[in-house]
């Protein structure tokens, strides 16, 4: 099997360029592959964290604050985010400076593994489509239960993988062939969507990954498919 990067120790720049590299289309490219169907996701997302009432939440892996916009425009006061990617991070404002929500929405570019804030900061976490790409997915969500209050939640949207026939071909038809095509094409970048279904391909999903949150630390643990188990959500709370 192809590994998505080179070494273990070069994940984390890889994955940093890469997406510098492809951040100028990679709102049109995550609208236009998903055929519309990340919104939705998203939203599912945003009504979950919204249940707890959360006043300051983290969007780790921010990207270009699609959640973060989200998750203000539905309610929450503040959301700070953060990325790896200089580049994402620079699309991210531009976007919330045009909606003129740049009193409530800080973004900065940091790393996953060692962020910037004291302990329990945070009432909430959350992560769309950016746990993959840790380099140290431990080390990741202990810095995560470091930085939320006792008693609050992670928020974690990732790809999984359908598992019921005809279901499952389709899929890995479209994420091996069909996407790393258009992603190429309308990029420019080579790498990155063929790194995505990768990546993917080698994340753990539904139990396994609620086995990694417990291994963690957290608790009431669970996840919620989405869309024939091509996505899932997870929530898990800190003690």
């Amino acid at each position: 099997m192809a590994t998505p990067y080179s070494t273990a120790s070069s994940k984390k720049s890889e994955v940093r360029q890469m997406f510098n590299s492809i951040a100028g289309s990679y709102d049109f490219l995550n609208h236009f592959l998903s055929f519309g169907i990340d919104y939705s996701w998203r939203r599912k997302l945003i009504r979950e964290l919204l249940k707890k009432k959360p006043a300051h939440v983290i969007d780790i892996a921010t990207g270009t604050a699609d959640l973060a916009i989200l998750a203000v425009n539905k309610g929450v006061s503040k959301v700070t985010g953060i990325d790896l990617s200089e580049g994402m991070v620079s699309v991210g404002l531009q976007k919330v400076a045009d909606q003129k929500l740049t009193d409530s929405i800080d973004l900065i570019v940091s790393d996953a593994e060692k962020m910037p804030f004291p302990d329990a900061t945070f009432d909430a976490a959350m992560v769309a489509f950016g746990i993959r790409n840790f380099e140290d997915l431990d080390k990741s969500l202990s810095e995560i239960q470091r930085i939320i209050k006792n008693g609050s939640s992670v928020f974690i949207l990732e790809f999984s993988q359908p598992t019921k026939l005809p279901f499952r071909q389709l899929y890995r038809f479209y994420s091996f062939k069909i996407l790393p095509l258009f992603g190429r094409i309308i990029s420019k970048d080579p790498r990155a969507y063929s790194y995505l279904p990768e990546s993917i391909n080698e994340f753990p999903y539904g139990k396994d990954m609620l086995a990694v949150l417990e291994k963690n630390g957290f608790v009431k643990c669970r996840y919620i498919p989405l869309t024939f188990q091509v996505a899932s959500i997870y929530i898990a709370q800190k003690l």
